[in-house]
């Protein structure tokens, strides 16, 4: 079966003060963030990965540089948040499992190839890093068996932090965007995985990647340090 994948590209991502979506924005390698992610699922899954991007905020710029993919829109990108971009997607990806990330992850492609696993299995999971718990990111705890208990920033006792590279398994993706509809606009698509986690017996797997970087770039020093690695 094809690999559904999905980045999440609606937000304005104000916070880093440029015209132009995140994703768009250049790394000193001469890729935008958005491309790298294109080359990373390439490199893992090959030319028959099916790409999705969620646009809204300056649409038109997304699609003119990425005119070869398939474009869900959020037309209330600036009323709503991750919850609501990924419920359109999840709904236009048919029925199998689907890996999502932020449009804004800078991240090391030996990532994915360490989630392939994962997907072979059909079992959903969430990237996490270990070695840092800053208290503004998504933060998790887990059960005695390993698996995720708790999801959001407001997490006490955070193991780590959650990354923004995820998989949701064929099995659990109806629970899952049931609980998308669910929750209110201005949540994140975590607490959907929560609410699944607590009411649906969804089996949420951290996968480790301490060892390897990932940046959420959200400020000009996100960015800087995100250079640091392409």
């Amino acid at each position: 079966m094809t690999l559904q994948t999905v980045i999440l590209a609606a937000g304005m991502g104000s916070r880093l003060g440029r015209a132009l979506p995140k994703p768009l924005t250049e790394l000193n390698d001469g890729r935008t963030i958005m491309r790298q992610q294109h080359d990373n699922i390439r490199a893992a899954f090959g030319s028959d990965a099916r790409i999705t991007a969620v646009v809204g905020y300056r649409a038109e710029t997304i699609i003119e540089a990425f005119p070869s993919v398939n474009y869900v829109h959020n037309e209330r990108y600036d009323e709503t948040n991750t919850s609501k971009s990924l419920l359109r997607a999840l709904g236009a990806t048919g029925r199998g499992g689907v890996l999502w990330m932020n449009g804004d992850v800078v991240f090391d492609p030996m990532i994915l190839g360490r989630a392939a696993a994962y997907i072979e299995r059909d079992q959903s999971f969430v990237t996490v890093n270990t070695s840092k718990v800053s208290d503004e990111e998504v933060k998790y705890t887990v059960t005695a068996e390993g698996f995720i208990k708790e999801l959001s920033k407001t997490v006490k006792g955070g193991l780590g932090e959650a990354v923004g590279i995820n998989y949701i398994s064929s099995a659990n993706k109806k629970a899952f965007m049931r609980q998308l509809q669910r929750v209110e606009d201005q949540d994140y698509f975590e607490r959907g995985l929560e609410l699944a986690i607590a009411e649906d017996g969804l089996l949420l797997e951290p996968m480790d990647v301490s060892d390897l970087y990932a940046v959420e770039v959200d400020f000009a020093e996100d960015l800087e340090r995100a250079n640091l690695f392409v």
